[in-house]
């Protein structure tokens, strides 16, 4: 009984234990264990796995994958990184620059701006083709003067008050229509994703004045179009506690963890932790 107790745990834990971690290489394949079947079965899976969403809003996503092995769990998150297209910056044509970030580093910092734009609606451009096309470009304008504010007070040290547009914001770029995307796109549609990243700064006689060509990529080949700011993963904890834990030390032990995982309940007249993993393997 014992050792089919130590069987499992080893085909179903990852076991955090005083001198290191165990069972974290992958046994499910046939003939490890005598007297298993774990031979490839897609119904098998298909009723064992299951993605539960713990949080999703505009920015981020957090779930949970129940029933695999974590070797796949850190596929989903390289395909994340790598593997799934965005649109961004990755020509850009200067007319006059005069600010102090020189074209080369203006040119990078545009290239990192998340663009809003479904990917699947556009075509990767060929490889060689200097001009694009509404099936395969998006196209930005970036033109900003700064200038002296009349109505500033004589005393005021305050840029914000002395100069106007001194910063160039992502609200300013506005996107230039190529062919028939004008119909194809509603207006609001095709933007940067955040407009209040700053871009640069100028001072009065300074100007940024350019053209950006937006195209579809992967982060595979280059950051700049990986869709995640960052994709982690972690195996899902499964407390179990070899003994009762009574009185200051059941308080002491649910103050190690984050709240909600461990809960400390009043029995009878003593305080005893009643300890419950809060995950499934």
């Amino acid at each position: 009984m014992a050792a089919a107790e130590a069987v499992e745990e080893m085909r179903n834990r990852v076991v955090l234990g005083e001198f290191g971690v165990r069972n974290v290489h992958t046994t499910d394949f046939p003939g490890n264990y005598s007297g298993y079947d774990d031979a490839w079965d897609q119904d098998r899976f298909e009723k064992n796995f299951r993605v539960d969403v713990v949080h999703m809003d505009e920015n981020s996503l957090e779930f949970d994958m129940v029933g695999i092995d974590a070797a796949i769990a850190n596929a989903f998150r390289r395909i994340l990184l790598a593997e799934v297209p965005t649109m961004a910056v990755e020509k850009v044509l200067v007319y006059n620059n005069t600010s102090i970030v020189q074209d080369e580093i203006l040119a990078h910092r545009l290239g990192l701006i998340p663009i809003h734009a479904d990917p699947r609606l556009f075509e990767y451009r060929n490889q060689g083709d200097e001009e694009g096309t509404e099936i395969d470009t998006l196209q930005f304008r970036l033109k900003v003067r700064c200038t002296r504010n009349p109505q500033a007070a004589k005393d005021s040290s305050d840029p914000n008050e002395l100069y106007v547009n001194h910063k160039v914001y992502t609200r300013h770029m506005t996107w230039v229509p190529l062919g028939n995307q004008a119909d194809v796109f509603p207006e609001g549609t095709i933007r940067p994703v955040h407009d209040d990243i700053l871009i640069a700064q100028l001072r009065p006689g300074q100007e940024i004045d350019l053209l950006m060509h937006c195209v579809k990529g992967i982060g595979k080949d280059h950051a700049k179009f990986s869709p995640v700011a960052t994709a982690s993963y972690r195996l899902l904890p499964d407390i179990t506690l070899l003994k009762p834990v009574e009185g200051e030390a059941a308080e002491e032990l649910s103050r190690c963890f984050s709240p909600g995982v461990i809960e400390v309940q009043e029995v009878q007249e003593h305080c005893s932790a009643l300890i419950y993993g809060i995950a499934e393997d």
